[in-house]
């Protein structure tokens, strides 16, 4: 099917017609007068006819060949517009290796102008060691094969600056099949290699302190047994954390944590010599393989400087920070011949550090086997008590000794194994802070004690204190105060019938965060009190500005206090102080009369002890406060006598 014309190719079709038509009737009529001829009109109609259609070839055959020319000429300028302006890096060169064109691409990565290089030998910009070499091998295998693929060349930028290119290059030959010219194509590898390192990063390190990550760790640590088996040498691993580093995440957040990961990360990397690796498995576990060929290993010096390095302040931000690490180490080859082996070893060995105080140094030993075996399988048996409510709260009074009435009760926490047997409530609370359980477990003990507080007060018995004891870490966590209002709530407890204690020194260690979250609790009206008080390390000038009610003076100075005299001056002297400072006192592990005559004489109001009551369950408390209640409704005061009694015969049956 044919097209239609447009407008300006039917006026040139027209005019050629016309023109050719004019042209040749005027040539017929020249011709006949030049033979003394007469020409009638109608005698031009055929020369006419012919010349038009002869115009009209002729106007056809212009046509095209103006439009193939104006098609060649666009497709040059759109040639030229590709290759200065595509944005890879092209340029051909003769076969001398002079640049001939090089694209506008080209000219930026490498921060030429076009005048500094056209006309220039391509191979003054190479870099290398022999460059006629490579300048003849270049041109070598491009006369062979036509075409070089992917050949890295490292090129001079224009402000001295070095980069790799990958060149891929065609060859063009002249009608004697000599090599005339070559185009080529170059990528420029910066991106591509910092994509590669990016990635390598990703695999092998960790992103945010930097250090080696677990498998490049493993990587490194096969290396180094092999070089120590080859040269019957030992190697260190140092397996350890950071002591209640979970603390500073739950208190402090997430960015606080991390950048003191970074802050421990950056002052160890000191300690590091060549051959030596450090890593960081996660969290805040690290590892140090000490395996320097140069020096003879000291693995006991290298682990007090680690002590020693944390022992510093960290400054983050406006604030400094305390950390310590728990240490264990283990030995190649005594302990273990491969990674996996020598890893679990110094863990254990750190576990067995923790258990023993924290910022120390322990080698492992096959005893410690064992005790981690039994640490770990404690630490599921109470997850699972937790989950499956076997956790049993038992109370123990508080005696007011001027009115001889229960001031208020103590909730203890305990648990007993599938024999009965009472595992012990210290060692319960030590995993417990390690494993992160302190916090829902802390919450168990406090939800439990305000239900039963509750009851007996629906039950009506006397309003008494509730007593619970909670970890310092659970005044630092970030939403204490939500979760006991939440706990209040829910068991409809009044703020003042709870008392929480403390022990000395887990708010001392963090004196201006412990005061805020006091403060918060007392403006609730919930009673505060500070116990085990004297076996810490309190000043009076930060005891003063503590927003609290109630000292507990501790058992030990109170189980001496009638026969050590050192121990009832001490004693003495803490009365004394509070009651200067107008706080109560409760002195705690009063087992005899002699040390209740003592602190009667001393005008301490309060106790609490086997004197008056061993701990009691639920059932046994609640017929313990019953009887007094009932006492009370008679109209006698059953005095300190009457709890006597009673605890007698609670023991009797």
């Amino acid at each position: 099917m044919l097209r239609p014309l447009d407008k300006k190719t039917s006026f040139l079709l027209t005019f050629w017609f016309l023109a050719g038509a004019m042209l040749v009737a005027a040539a017929a009529v020249l011709g006949r007068t030049m033979h003394v001829l007469t020409m009638d009109l109608q005698q031009l109609w055929l020369p006419a006819a012919f010349g038009g259609l002869a115009g009209l070839l002729f106007g056809h055959v212009d046509i095209r060949a103006r439009t193939l020319s104006r098609r060649l000429e666009i497709s040059d300028k759109r040639f030229d517009q590709l290759y200065l302006k595509s944005p890879a890096m092209l340029h051909a060169m003769d076969h001398k290796g002079h640049l001939l064109f090089v694209s506008q691409s080209w000219l930026r990565t490498l921060g030429y102008k076009t005048e500094d290089v056209i006309g220039r030998d391509f191979f003054d910009l190479v870099i290398g060691d022999d460059i006629p070499a490579i300048r003849a091998a270049h041109f070598r295998k491009l006369g062979e094969s036509d075409e070089i693929n992917d050949t890295s060349y490292r090129l001079r930028q224009a402000n001295g600056n070095v980069i790799e290119v990958s060149l891929s290059e065609v060859a063009l030959r002249d009608h004697e099949g000599q090599l005339s010219e070559s185009l080529a194509v170059l990528n420029d590898l910066t991106s591509h290699r910092a994509a590669e390192e990016h990635i390598e990063r990703l695999a092998y390190f960790d992103t945010l302190t930097g250090l080696p990550n677990r498998t490049l760790m493993n990587d490194r640590i096969l290396q180094s047994i092999a070089l120590a088996r080859r040269d019957n040498r030992q190697v260190g691993f140092f397996f350890f954390d950071l002591d209640r580093f979970k603390l500073i995440n739950d208190t402090q957040g997430h960015a606080v944590g991390d950048l003191v990961l970074r802050s421990v990360a950056q002052r160890l990397k000191k300690l590091i010599r060549e051959g030596d690796t450090f890593a960081r498995l996660g969290g805040d576990e690290f590892v140090i393989v000490q395996a320097d060929p140069n020096h003879d290993p000291n693995f006991t010096i290298m682990g007090r400087r680690i002590i020693e390095t944390l022992g510093k302040p960290l400054q983050i931000g406006s604030r400094e920070f305390f950390t310590t690490a728990s240490i264990g180490v283990s030995v190649y080859p005594v302990d273990g011949e491969d990674p996996q082996t020598l890893l679990k070893s110094a863990d254990t060995a750190m576990y067995v550090a923790k258990s023993r105080g924290r910022n120390n140094i322990q080698f492992f030993s096959s005893d410690m086997n064992a005790e981690a075996l039994a640490k770990t399988e404690l630490e599921y048996r109470l997850r699972q008590a937790l989950s499956n409510d076997q956790l049993q709260l038992h109370y123990q009074p508080l005696v007011n000794l001027g009115t001889g009435q229960v001031a208020g009760v103590e909730a203890l926490l305990r648990w007993h194994d599938s024999n009965g047997k009472l595992i012990p409530p210290g060692q319960i609370i030590s995993v417990a802070e390690e494993s992160g359980l302190v916090f829902p477990l802390g919450e168990w003990v406090m939800k439990t004690a305000c239900f039963q507080a509750r009851a007996w007060q629906e039950a009506g018995l006397p309003q008494i204190r509730m007593c619970v004891n909670l970890s310092g870490h659970h005044i630092r966590q970030t939403n204490f105060i939500d979760r006991v209002e939440a706990i209040l709530s829910e068991t409809r407890m009044e703020p003042s019938g709870l008392e929480i204690e403390l022990a000395e020194n887990s708010i001392m260690g963090h004196v201006e965060d412990s005061i805020i979250a006091l403060t918060d609790l007392k403006v609730r009206g919930i009673n505060l009190a500070i116990d085990d008080f004297g076996t810490g390390y309190s000043s009076l000038l930060y005891l003063k500005h503590f927003p609290i009610h109630r000292i507990k003076i501790a058992r030990e100075f109170i189980r001496e206090v009638a026969r050590n005299r050192d121990y009832a001056a001490i004693t003495e002297a803490i009365l004394n102080m509070a009651g200067s400072l107008n706080l109560q006192v409760t002195a705690v592990g009063v087992e005899d009369s002699m040390q209740l005559e003592f602190l009667r004489k001393r005008g301490c109001l309060e106790v609490q002890g086997r004197l008056f009551g061993a701990d009691m369950n639920a059932e046994e408390m609640t017929q313990f406060l019953k009887a007094r209640g009932a006492s009370l409704r008679e109209g006698t005061a059953p005095g300190l006598q009457g709890i006597f009694k009673f605890e007698e015969s609670r023991k009797i049956h």
